[in-house]
């Protein structure tokens, strides 16, 4: 895999991800529910504006997918909605083993969902290369991983 581009912080990959999706018009966030929700809903909140839609796919159930609204509160899950999509953004929770999504599954989801996209762009958005130490990109055609890592100080004053 060759590096593109580095940033720095929360800020910085919500930057490169803005880049990245800057001719996307549906982008739908494929991720586990809780942990991947928020995390989706800050991306989407990047792009609220933008008049692109965002929408929300808990694991590998199409029927429970959300869009993503922008409200006083920020960004929240909304009404049921078709989960198709001209990009998919799959997040690194779904790799995780405990998780138990299969990788195989998850690839036949994603073609589904772009099968109609004249345009098509699969990313990755992960902490500690997940997707790539589970060997997602074997089996998935990813376009780009965004691939962070988080350093945390737990410091007493």
């Amino acid at each position: 895999m060759q590096i593109i581009s580095t940033s720095k912080g929360i800020g910085g990959q919500l930057t490169e991800f803005r880049k990245l999706v800057n001719g996307s018009q549906r982008i739908t966030f494929i991720g586990t529910v809780g942990f991947c929700t928020p995390f989706a809903e800050l991306m989407a909140f990047v792009l609220r504006g933008t008049g692109k839609e965002s929408i929300f796919l808990p694991n590998l159930q199409s029927d429970e997918a959300r869009i993503i609204v922008s409200s006083s509160q920020g960004m929240q899950l909304g009404d049921i909605v078709d989960p198709s999509a001209d990009t998919v953004v799959l997040l690194g929770g779904l790799a995780m083993p405990k998780i138990g999504v299969e990788p195989e599954k998850m690839k036949m989801l994603v073609d589904n969902l772009l099968q109609d996209a004249e345009k098509k762009l699969v990313i990755g958005v992960c902490f500690q290369s997940m997707l790539i130490e589970q060997k997602w990109p074997e089996i998935i055609d990813f376009d780009y991983i965004i691939d962070a890592d988080l350093t945390n100080e737990v410091k007493k004053v």
